[in-house]
């Protein structure tokens, strides 16, 4: 039962919203920027609590929205952590731990409507701003980004470039948003007139139009060096994307993981990324 309503719910929220379009363009085209902008998990579970209570912490306000930082502070350079979608900064956990062992001062953060944070929607564009508030409350050293992290990530230095930022680090990233789209579409049998009207939507709120919103271009613009790593068979974001970043990115070491999925969580990554940031 459960996998029959998984499959036809999001065909009847298409067939509504194609009927709203109908009747009420604007309406329609706005709830579905909002259906597509709002994690569907993330918060905080109590089993992920203990960890995030260690940590010092501190409300920072960005626009409207209320981010809820943590930091386990020490001696040695800043990092900085940024966590993909329907996540929170519990998932870097283990590497906050290693870092801290080795001297790093490490902060995370919760997007917003993710973890601790305030709101019920998430944009690149909007977590682009939070993390540029961030960098400038904390100037780190370092940045290290997962999936849309990772897209945010590089799409922040296209936007707010900034030379003081020693390395990135970015994992398993999203690339191209017409992809993504793709998928949407695909998901809620939306036509393809709905989805033109819907990238001009993104055009007007946030100046890109789906196929020009490409982490793969935006990597044009980084000086960076950086560390990307992308699992072969990676089921939610694709790999080939990884390689267009890669070819882009001229200062980046790329490194081509298998079988360790979207999450990446292996020692053998967190290695790899302790053993980048030290040398």
């Amino acid at each position: 039962m459960k996998k029959i309503l998984k499959k036809y719910i999001p065909i009847f929220i298409g067939k509504r919203l194609l009927l709203l379009f109908f009747f009420n363009k604007k309406k329609a085209l706005h709830k579905a920027y909002i259906l597509f902008s709002t994690p569907l998990k993330g918060k905080v579970l109590p089993d992920q609590e203990y960890f995030l209570e260690e940590a010092e912490d501190e409300i920072v306000s960005v626009k409207n929205s209320f981010l809820q930082t943590y930091r386990w502070p020490n001696m040695g350079e800043t990092v900085l952590m940024v966590h993909g979608w329907d996540s929170n900064s519990h998932r870097w956990k283990t590497l906050v731990e290693k870092l801290h062992q080795q001297n790093f001062n490490v902060i995370a953060f919760d997007a917003p409507a993710h973890g601790n944070s305030s709101g019920k929607t998430l944009s690149v564009p909007l977590y682009a701003e939070c993390l540029q508030k961030m960098i400038e409350l904390y100037r780190p050293n370092y940045i290290i980004g997962h999936s849309v992290g990772g897209m945010t990530t590089v799409f922040h230095q296209y936007k707010y470039p900034n030379p003081e930022i020693e390395k990135l680090i970015v994992l398993a990233p999203p690339t191209e948003l017409s992809v993504i789209m793709e998928g949407y579409q695909k998901t809620l049998k939306l036509s393809d007139n709905f989805m033109e009207a819907l990238s001009q939507y993104f055009k007007e709120k946030f100046g890109f139009h789906f196929n020009e919103f490409s982490v793969a271009e935006f990597a044009k613009n980084l000086t960076h060096p950086g560390l990307l790593i992308h699992d072969k068979f990676d089921e939610i974001a694709p790999y080939t994307g990884a390689e267009k970043i890669s070819k882009n990115w001229t200062n980046s070491k790329f490194i081509t993981t298998e079988n360790f999925g979207h999450s990446l969580f292996f020692d053998e990554v967190d290695d790899m990324i302790i053993h980048f940031l030290k040398n």
